[in-house]
């Protein structure tokens, strides 16, 4: 299978592909007598495993690691299961932000309409409602993320 094909089925850039035969990660192609990469239907099945992989948001370096424990001819599904584990809480992090992100900005807005939208006059800032939130934000202590550490 040529590296055009190898892209569609796995549902990566033709790039990409290139780009993870570069760094070790999918195995460098056996070439045609024209050059063209010929790839194996393992090679096919690895591809199509590193794109389901980053769709899960893990990172290439967790591809890389996972992709070494297979070649090491270990299992990485409890590594795996790590991941996903850190993946689903992070995402429960972001949306918790995302959560107190839009009740601000629809407390700014509700704010904001009770103000004339269109009064520059002697004031320096650009628009008071960002603004008096950027000072805010920077006389709060900041709140500290807490690594996870479960690899």
């Amino acid at each position: 299978m040529r590296i055009q094909e190898l892209a569609k089925q796995a549902g990566l850039s033709v790039h990409t592909l290139r780009y993870y035969e570069s760094i070790g990660v999918l195995p460098r192609a056996k070439r045609q007598a024209n050059g063209y990469r010929e790839y194996s239907d393992a090679d096919v099945e690895r591809a199509k495993f590193l794109a389901g992989a980053r769709r899960l948001g893990f990172s290439l370096n967790d591809n890389i690691e996972i992709i070494a424990l297979r070649d090491k001819r270990q299992a990485p599904c409890r590594f795996i299961l790590n991941l996903i584990e850190h993946q689903a809480d992070e995402i429960e992090r972001r949306i918790a932000e995302l959560v107190r992100l839009k009740v601000e900005l629809r407390q700014l807005r509700a704010l904001g309409l009770k103000f004339p939208l269109n009064d520059v006059d002697g004031k320096n800032c650009v628009c008071h409602l960002v603004s008096e939130k950027a000072n805010s934000a920077v006389h709060q202590p900041k709140r500290s993320r807490r690594k996870s550490g479960k690899r």
